[in-house]
């Protein structure tokens, strides 16, 4: 197993079935949480199962079904939050619509790092790239790391986020794809927010959003 390749857990939690993951380095075992959508427990086992050392949770974006167990593992482990500074407003209009959406009352995480474009996620011996992929919220955000990129709700198997909730756009979302999402290599594995994992290269050739045209 080469050092630099990240691990990576998928949980599905929450009532709208949200991918949560844990990204972590197989050799120092330091761990980050992406987008702990509720199911706190489900999240917990996975990192004890596995003797990992979290040491951040990150939003992709500020919709409460991808932060709705943010702050309980927050203080479980004694962890901060980042996520991209344009979306905490959205995160706090989520919090209060979070009953909406079936996840009942939650609680609003302190952003402890605010993140922007070219940010460096560091996770043991593991490097990521922060990328800015605004559209289905004002800041979203992607996570890239060697191989993989962790897309939120920016891009989907066959599909792509929506733009109908606060902050949304769908030109500004169909942009964020094709300059920054499809300039990856086609065999990046594209892990979405919700839904199966995809490769850029399928995304472009069969996505009908971009009909073989990006």
């Amino acid at each position: 197993m080469n050092n630099s390749t990240p691990q990576i857990i998928l949980n599905v939690v929450g009532p709208i079935a949200t991918n949560s993951y844990i990204l972590y380095c197989p050799v120092t075992k330091d761990a980050i949480i992406i987008d702990p959508g509720g199911d706190p427990e489900t999240i917990e086992k996975s990192i004890d199962e596995k003797s990992l050392n979290p040491t951040m949770v990150i939003l992709t974006h500020g919709h409460s079904d991808h932060m709705a167990s943010a702050a309980e593992i927050m203080r479980n482990y004694n962890v901060g939050l980042a996520i991209h500074s344009d979306d905490i407003e959205t995160m706090k209009k989520s919090v209060e619509d979070a009953p909406l959406w079936g996840l009942g009352k939650i609680e609003e995480p302190e952003v402890e790092i605010t993140l922007a474009e070219e940010d460096k996620i560091k996770v043991g011996e593991i490097t990521g790239t922060v990328i800015n992929t605004p559209g289905h919220t004002k800041g979203g955000i992607s996570l890239k790391f060697d191989g993989v990129v962790f897309a939120g709700d920016t891009l989907f198997a066959g599909s792509i986020g929506r733009t109908d909730f606060f902050g949304g756009n769908h030109e500004t979302l169909l942009n964020s794809i094709r300059t920054k999402l499809f300039e990856l290599p086609d065999d990046t594995i594209v892990y979405c927010g919700h839904g199966p994992s995809t490769t850029i290269g399928d995304e472009k050739t069969c996505n009908p959003f971009f009909n073989g045209i990006f």
